[in-house]
């Protein structure tokens, strides 16, 4: 127990520096942008939904079901909404758990002295784990891999009390082994990988079969219990299987090619060569983590193409040691009475002269254990098994060890090799979690076995010594590359030598919420050098050139990630919102048009996508609103209502519906919107003016005025509130007091055309004419080529009797729209006045 506490503090320790990081990376759309976790949301959605919060069975899931792992997350958000520190802090004590049961499993595998602690040290302080432990959706491999260790240890527990223990206690043992494996899977899929681990301990570790004995035990069927253990163990992995395909719709994930280049290729031997290397890549970032990144997508690892491409040498290599090990624990018979060559048996005790923890461990030339009280290895085998009792008594032998580490690093990587299913990533860390407890139990089992052969006392210090060492090395590469992820600024930094295209793109959206505007732009411009078809980052370009008005640009770069992805329904908004404030109407009305038709099939992000859709539907709808459109824009309206996401904020859409209903005079439809809009947000400001403005038409007048006096204390920094007031006290005769709204709303938004242009007209109407023609020149120097301000301003200038700046303003106004009856009437009757008064005028 000493072991596994120390272990358990290690691991705890070396992450406690994660404790204060953010949310980085794939935690926002996991947590902050899941729906799934809001209190409003039911939480059986968790069972309907995958892990990023879209239904399952939708073509553009990405079938990670993971409800378990969700569920933590909801409980997190319920506890602390979305401070990070505590989904931070749930990780970090996963990890110590984990730590602890693993070291549990290498104390029964390797007995309680120094090597089960060496194994459990290095899983505590694997770089490797960091993606696992710090970002916080690594959540699913920790707590995949608690259940893991649970079910494991339920099953060697099982198999220790057969023939020890009722038949209820032995069911007892085996359904909670059944059980956690299903729990292990809920929290992510290769959990159930679990089930053929248990059936490769029970005939490796605890019947001590090899290979040959397996084949002799299947062909004459003589250990009935250890069949339907198998059996059992199988069967339920098969259902686990099936229940899981059928819940996701029968249909497989779809991945666009920059996440997994190699599924994409149409070569065969691309596929094939490039697959085989992967898994030796993932060993020696197990081996020697020295470079680590957030992402190994696109072209990270270049694809390999031919056989004469230098990498396969590695291949070769890694496959040839992992089948040479394999031989080693599973075909290799061991020499009987454990002498070594010399005829000489060696006892130790996990590497220790003499029997002081009750079990003999036998060094030979083979390095098979037994035990002095055992009959020999040959001797207990009886028709290609062994009798149970005889094979419990000690600790497994060194090739058992092995068979089930080899077993513990494969097996559960399987899901990620592309054998049976392409996956959505080049290699990810966090994928390692697992894989990496059968890789400690390899490096400790081999220490001992070398430690045993030494004979030399100092050279067993001396590897002891470099055993803490490398441990040292790991904790301290771990705390640094926790830092990494101390933010997502210094993970994508982290990750430029590796993946810079990825890395720079990401970093340039941090540097954009930063308001650092430029640097945002030049990581786009980078991003695009290393890869330049990728329509995320030349919409985030385009979005950024867009934000600093530099339009033509921006509808380029929005045309390039079209051509990308002719399905980014978000650049189709983006540019149809340019085309309109542009008034290029036709183009914009086509632009919406396209996108809403656009289906979200396959697609990576079906929530987003709609959202973008309903926007450009809103759009569409406002613009046909204003070109007194009413009924075309209802149409739309409603098309933007059945097409909505149930994330997507409708308040500004069903206020614009009651906006069009009031235009249509359908009073009693308008007041349902205006309400609706209200119960969506009820501090959404448009909402209260308008209806204000539908309760005054209606006579409710001091309702309408509650509803003026709420909007200007809900945001009373906000000119248009004031200016909504001031119509309504016009209209109510309340002459000072409109005026004194109006210049309210004009000091606080003086650069909004529409409010100074308002606020001048309640001042005149007020007969407040000086303070009028303030405003109606700041309205005309806000748009000089707006022939409507320049008529206004010549007539409030003609009104206080400033006659020649009149005259100006009027020709002005004529040279724009030289068909205006007003202004020309007006122009005329100035001029008899300045004849009257003897001023020169410009009169023909």
């Amino acid at each position: 127990m000493f072991a596994e506490l120390l272990c358990s503090a290690v691991a705890l320790v070396l992450y406690v520096n994660t404790l204060g990081a953010d949310f980085c990376y794939d935690d926002s759309r996991a947590i902050k942008t899941n729906q799934d976790l809001l209190s409003e949301t039911p939480w059986t959605n968790i069972f309907y939904d995958d892990f990023w919060g879209t239904l399952l069975t939708h073509s553009g899931s990405h079938k990670s079901y993971r409800p378990l792992c969700t569920l933590s997350f909801r409980l997190n958000h319920a506890a602390g909404g979305l401070d990070p520190w505590g989904y931070h802090l749930v990780n970090v004590a996963l990890h110590g758990a984990v730590t602890g049961l693993f070291t549990r499993l290498a104390h029964l595998l390797l007995g309680g002295g120094l090597w089960s602690l060496v194994a459990g040290l290095l899983f505590a302080s694997h770089p490797i784990h960091t993606e696992a432990v710090a970002g916080v959706v690594g959540r699913a491999d920790e707590g995949a891999a608690l259940f893991f260790l649970l079910s494991l240890l339920c099953y060697i527990r099982y198999g220790k009390l057969q023939g020890k223990a009722g038949p209820l206690r032995l069911v007892a043992w085996f359904l909670g082994s059944l059980g956690c494996a299903a729990c292990s899977m809920l929290w992510k899929e290769l959990g159930v990988t679990v089930l053929a681990l248990s059936a490769l301990y029970d005939i490796c570790v605890l019947h001590r079969l090899k290979l040959r004995q397996i084949v002799i035990l299947l062909y004459k069927r003589n250990n009935v219990h250890l069949l339907l253990n198998v059996f059992l163990l199988a069967a339920w992995g098969v259902i686990l299987l099936a229940c899981r395909l059928y819940w996701m719709g029968n249909k497989p994930p779809n991945f666009s090619n920059s996440d997994n280049p190699a599924a994409d290729s149409p070569s065969l031997l691309t596929r094939t060569l490039t697959f085989f290397y992967l898994p030796a890549v993932n060993f020696w970032l197990l081996l020697c983590p020295i470079t680590l990144s957030f992402d190994w997508s696109m072209d990270t690892l270049p694809l390999i193409r031919s056989l004469a491409d230098w990498r396969n040498a590695h291949t070769l290599l890694f496959y040839l040691g992992f089948l040479l090990l394999a031989w080693f624990s599973v075909w290799k018979q061991p020499r009987t009475k454990g002498t070594d060559s010399n005829g000489k048996a060696h006892l130790f005790s996990n590497g220790k002269n003499g029997n002081s923890n009750g079990h003999s461990y036998q060094n030979h030339e083979h390095e098979h254990v037994n035990n002095s009280c055992m009959t020999t290895h040959i001797n207990s085998v009886q028709n290609g098994t062994k009798k149970p009792q005889e094979s419990r008594t000690s600790l497994p032998t060194t090739e058992n060890v092995v068979a089930f580490s080899l077993g513990l690093l494969a097996i559960p990587f399987l899901p990620a090799t592309n054998l049976f299913f392409y996956v959505g990533f080049v290699i990810a860390e966090r994928v390692l979690y697992i894989p990496s407890m059968g890789f400690c139990l390899l490096v400790a089992v081999g220490l001992r076995s070398l430690y045993v052969r030494l004979r030399k006392r100092s050279s067993r210090t001396f590897l002891v010594y470099c055993s803490a060492a490398v441990i040292l090395l790991f904790g301290v590469k771990t705390v640094l590359r926790n830092r990494d992820w101390e933010n997502e600024e210094m993970l994508y930094k982290s990750g430029i030598s590796v993946n810079p295209a990825k890395a720079w793109g990401n970093l340039g959206n941090v540097l954009k919420s930063q308001g650092k505007m430029e640097e945002a732009e030049q990581a786009y411009r980078n991003a695009l050098y290393y890869r330049s078809n990728m329509a995320d980052m030349l919409y985030n370009l385009g979005l950024l050139l867009q934000e600093s008005n530099k339009f033509s640009e921006a509808l380029h770069y929005y045309k390039l990630a079209i051509g990308s992805r002719p399905t980014l329904a978000s650049a189709y908004l983006n540019t149809g919102i340019i085309l309109m404030n542009q008034g290029r109407l036709d183009d914009s009305k086509h632009t919406f048009l396209t996108c809403a038709d656009i289906p979200d099939e396959n697609l990576k992000d079906p929530h987003a996508h709609k959202s973008s859709v309903t926007s450009c539907l809103y759009n569409l709808g406002k613009q046909l609103h204003e070109q007194g459109q009413q009924e075309e824009a209802l149409s739309i309206f409603k098309q933007a209502i059945q097409k909505m996401p149930r994330q997507f904020a409708p308040q500004s859409l069903y206020n614009m519906m009651g906006e069009a209903y009031m235009r249509l005079n359908k009073l009693a439809e308008a007041e349902h919107w205006y309400r609706e809009s209200l119960r969506a947000k009820p501090d959404h400001i448009p909402a209260h003016l308008t209806y204000g403005k539908l309760l005054a038409t209606t006579g409710q007048k001091l309702e309408a005025e509650r509803y003026f006096l709420k909007a200007i204390q809900l945001d009373p920094t906000k000119g248009n509130c004031y200016m909504h007031y001031g119509q309504f006290l016009l209209e109510e005769s309340r002459l000072l007091e409109a005026a004194e709204m109006a210049q309210k709303a004009a000091q606080l938004e003086g650069g909004e055309f529409d409010v100074v242009f308002s606020a001048a007209h309640m001042l005149r109407q007020a007969s407040l004419n000086v303070a009028a023609e303030k405003y109606y020149g700041q309205a005309a120097s806000l748009r000089p080529n707006y022939p409507a301000a320049l008529m206004n301003l010549g007539a409030i200038l003609h009104l206080n009797g400033k006659l020649q700046e009149a005259e100006a303003n009027y020709l002005r106004a004529l040279r724009l729209k030289p068909d205006d009856t007003i202004t020309q009437s007006n122009l005329r009757k100035l001029w008899n006045i300045m004849e009257k008064q003897g001023l020169k005028t410009t009169r023909p």
